[in-house]
């Protein structure tokens, strides 16, 4: 099961919350007897823009044992990949403006049905980027976003019970 979170902010803040979520579900499963209340594995989504904290809010997700799938600089950016290969490094409007070009109505929420067809697409489109950002010692550069690996935790674990926290807004 995959619970997702109503929550937006920054993502300081989202790293809090889930970490706050985790340890909730770890003393309900301790109360009852019942490691299944606990989750599998917590994520927080959240792009770089210009907020503030990213590096503590990395920081933090990894002592507390957070995954995070990080979009730079936005998260249209993994939106994008769905229909092209990467633009570069671009500021987060002009990915928002390129992403129209594809979905039209685009406007923070979105339309499953539009993207699915093109997740396998996106994912390798991302994966490539991660490579090739490592490969120049820049993990988490701009163009570079980490949805795909939440995707793939969730197919690979179907059964497992995920949480995840986003931001918005951004």
């Amino acid at each position: 099961m995959v619970e997702v979170s109503r929550e937006h902010g920054v993502p300081k803040m989202l790293v809090q919350s889930a970490e706050n979520r985790r340890q909730l579900a770890e003393d309900a499963a301790r109360r009852a007897s019942d490691e299944n209340l606990a989750y599998d594995s917590v994520w927080c989504v959240f792009d770089v823009n210009d907020h503030p904290n990213v590096a503590d809010a990395k920081e933090m997700a990894r002592d507390n044992g957070i995954e995070l799938a990080v979009s730079n600089p936005c998260f249209e950016l993994w939106l994008l990949l769905h229909f092209r290969e990467s633009p570069g490094m671009q500021h987060r409007r002009k990915i928002q403006t390129m992403l129209k070009v594809h979905v039209a109505e685009y406007d923070k929420s979105i339309n499953f049905a539009k993207f699915r067809p093109h997740c396998v697409i996106a994912a390798g489109r991302a994966h490539k980027l991660d490579r090739l950002a490592e490969r120049v010692n820049k993990p988490g550069r701009n163009p570079t976003t980490g949805v795909y690996r939440l995707l793939e935790a969730i197919k690979g674990d179907s059964y497992s019970n995920v949480a995840l926290n986003r931001s918005a807004g951004s």
